[in-house]
């Protein structure tokens, strides 16, 4: 079997707060094949940030392990980690944020490669412009500034200086969330082109379900921390196995294409206390069909045809 491009294995991410410890993430197993793109989904706060910020080393793990091409990357430091960086890349949520307000965009652009002491200067700018034209802008906008562009032309730079390194991974953390609905599909088709031309991997983070379909081969779905179920897109699509899962399914609107008729499932309650996630499954408090068992012990991620599902019942 091929190694995974990304792996995490029993990742835990927790945070120290004077009110106790936030349980952010605990023993998330994940997997990023090469040219794949794996869709990551669930409700705000539900943890899916968080594997993106450990994925790209950004945040320590308490625990766990990051495998990244087969090789432990957890504890990397300095040079080491430096070189894995320049292999891994993210698109941020808000293209405006993201960007120096007070640096021109070719600037932006080519810090990665300077970071890295890549190229002379000239070639740099060859590469900028290259960058540029690659994500359907004009490479004489490298002069300006980011508050000079739309919010689409500031994601689709926010897209070309990840491509800058030419990366093997690029994490997208809710990428189109803040576009509107027509710029958010050019931006997706030139996500699925890119991927295409260079054979970029994805990890795309998204909280609505039609873009994570169009844009994955393989979905994960995250509650409250814990990865609940995962498996190839149509299986999960078709036939969600974990109860949340199925009641995100029930909530997507009829009217869109192949879209499976569902009775709607509505939830109960919030999302748990992160500083005091319940005992037991995580989900008991808010499943229809939880019993006692649920309340007492946590169910383990475990193979059910083509799928992994965290349900004691399923």
């Amino acid at each position: 079997m091929s190694v995974p491009l990304l792996s995490l294995k029993k990742a835990v991410k927790h945070y120290p707060t004077q009110a106790g410890m936030v349980h952010a993430l605990d023993s998330v197993d994940l997997e990023v094949g090469r040219g794949e793109t794996l869709g990551l989904v669930g409700e705000s706060g539900c943890g899916k940030s968080t594997v993106a910020r450990v994925a790209l080393r950004l945040t320590p793990l308490t625990a766990g392990r990051i495998d990244f091409d087969g090789e432990d990357v957890t504890k990397r430091e300095g040079k080491a980690l430096q070189s894995v960086r320049s292999r891994l890349q993210m698109v941020f949520q808000d293209p405006y944020a993201s960007l120096n307000p007070r640096v021109n965009v070719g600037r932006a652009l080519e810090e990665p490669l300077v970071v890295q002491q890549r190229g002379t200067a000239a070639e740099r700018r060859e590469h900028v412009a290259w960058a540029l034209a690659r994500v359907g802008l004009r490479p004489e906008m490298a002069t300006r500034y980011p508050h000079e562009f739309s919010g689409g032309q500031r994601q689709r730079i926010g897209i070309a200086r990840a491509l800058m390194l030419r990366p093997e991974l690029i994490v997208c953390d809710e990428a189109v969330s803040a576009l509107d609905v027509s710029v958010r599909a050019q931006v997706l088709n030139l996500l699925l082109g890119l991927r295409e031309e260079f054979g970029v991997s994805y990890l795309f983070i998204s909280h609505d379900l039609s873009v994570v379909r169009h844009m994955s081969d393989r979905i994960a779905v995250m509650y409250a921390g814990l990865v609940v179920e995962q498996g190839p897109r149509d299986a999960v699509w078709r036939a969600p196995l974990h109860p949340y899962t199925r009641a995100l399914m029930s909530a997507i609107p009829r009217t869109q294409p192949g879209t499976v008729h569902r009775a709607r499932t509505v939830l109960a309650g919030d999302l748990p206390d992160p500083l005091q996630p319940p005992v037991g499954c995580r989900f008991h408090p808010r499943c229809p069909q939880a019993a006692e068992r649920c309340r007492q012990e946590a169910p383990a991620l475990r193979p059910v045809a083509s799928q992994w599902v965290a349900c004691h019942f399923v």
